[in-house]
């Protein structure tokens, strides 16, 4: 941490509001945001640490080398985020009640990773590590899936997915009845 870079423990940040002036470069441990307002704002380069973030509006924010470590977002919007250039080490980040449209998580490393009644609508997923993911209740309508590695991954309750088996690495991997329509879309057969 450099002399201009601060450190924030276990502090709680209520409607703040960052659109004009970005939250400032440093480390953050442990710390809620409820409610606050980050759209557009720069991210990049700040560390968070087991923080919570809850019905905050982050959507569009820059992440560049951003550290998420062990993070939860609860509640939020985080359209079109470009995950892929946060710092992969320790990457960590969960998910329930968001919105997630057009966000991008390109070959990244989502092992474990849990996503809860989440829109993931036209969410890039390609060449990403979804390996025991889970995926509950989600909208993944025009997510997109391509060499992406969904081993042992939970989709059972997510719906309107279409990926392609022959594109992507599904050992193991659990759907329902009702979604299997997804996995054989590009044979454009009707499933009665």
């Amino acid at each position: 941490m450099s002399d201009k870079e601060i450190y924030v423990e276990g502090k709680t940040f209520n409607k703040a509001d960052y659109t004009a002036k970005n939250l400032p470069i440093g480390e953050y441990e442990g710390c809620a945001f409820t409610d606050c307002n980050f759209s557009n704002s720069d991210l990049s380069a700040i560390t968070f640490i087991e923080c919570t973030f809850t019905g905050c509006n982050l959507s569009m924010s820059k992440l560049n080398k951003t550290s998420l470590k062990d993070v939860t977002f609860k509640g939020c919007k985080l359209l079109g985020i470009s995950f892929e250039k946060c710092a992969p080490f320790m990457f960590e980040a969960n998910f329930t009640d968001c919105d997630l449209t057009l966000a991008s998580f390109h070959a990244m490393s989502l092992l474990d990773a849990k996503f809860s009644n989440c829109n993931l609508q036209e969410v890039d997923f390609t060449q990403a590590n979804l390996s025991k993911a889970h995926l509950a209740n989600c909208d993944l309508l025009k997510a997109r899936f391509e060499k992406t590695n969904l081993s042992k991954a939970n989709l059972s309750t997510a719906y309107n997915y279409t990926l392609d088996p022959e594109l992507n690495n599904l050992k193991k991997a659990k759907f329902s009845i009702t979604g299997i329509s997804g996995l054989l879309a590009k044979y454009d057969i009707e499933i009665v």
